[in-house]
């Protein structure tokens, strides 16, 4: 493989890990606040993420626990990375030309991983959010999801930017000293 092609890997994991960061911390947040409008724990959706691990019974912990919360929110994370990945790839590809049509991809994105997890996926690897949430809340999970996917890919893009300057920085920096090698050699 060539070194374009490498680079343009590495930015699309790059983007990935920071719009699926974004994403997770975004809808974790939205989660634990739907839970408590709902009258339970905070932790308790990210808890019954584990529930791949520990069971059902997951969904019932309240409280912060490495096997519970820990295993949930690493799940929950890399469940989010997972998803960036495909969106940033289309991003890539599409790149869009408003937010709105950030906001739509995002949320195209986001119903995409809620018909998967909910429709395709075996019970045992769900979010396992429907252990402690009600189907409205569920969606609004969802909704969170997209705008933290959307939040995520613009942070993702000012990432990439940076990035590119930094680089176009010390190529010119270092193109003059080349040749100056060059010249003296």
């Amino acid at each position: 493989m060539n070194r374009v092609m490498d680079n343009r890997w590495s930015q699309l994991g790059l983007s990935a890990v920071v719009t699926g960061t974004v994403a997770a911390l975004v809808s974790a947040a939205a989660l634990a606040a739907l839970a408590k409008m709902e009258g339970k724990g905070a932790l308790q959706p990210v808890n019954a993420t584990s529930h791949w691990m520990q069971g059902d019974e997951a969904a019932k912990v309240e409280l912060p626990s490495a096997r519970h919360t820990l295993v949930g929110f690493a799940t929950h994370h890399a469940s989010a990375i997972f998803w960036a990945a495909p969106f940033e790839a289309w991003l890539a590809m599409n790149p869009p030309r408003s937010l709105s049509n950030l906001l739509r991809d995002a949320f195209v994105m986001s119903g995409v991983a809620a018909l998967v997890d909910y429709g395709a996926t075996p019970h045992r690897l769900t979010p396992g959010w429907e252990l402690v949430l009600s189907k409205k809340s569920m969606v609004a999970s969802y909704v969170a999801l997209a705008f933290g996917l959307a939040a995520g890919a613009l942070v993702s893009d000012r990432v990439r930017a940076s990035t590119r300057k930094t680089m176009r920085a010390s190529w010119r920096e270092a193109i003059p000293q080349r040749l100056s090698r060059l010249t003296q050699g």
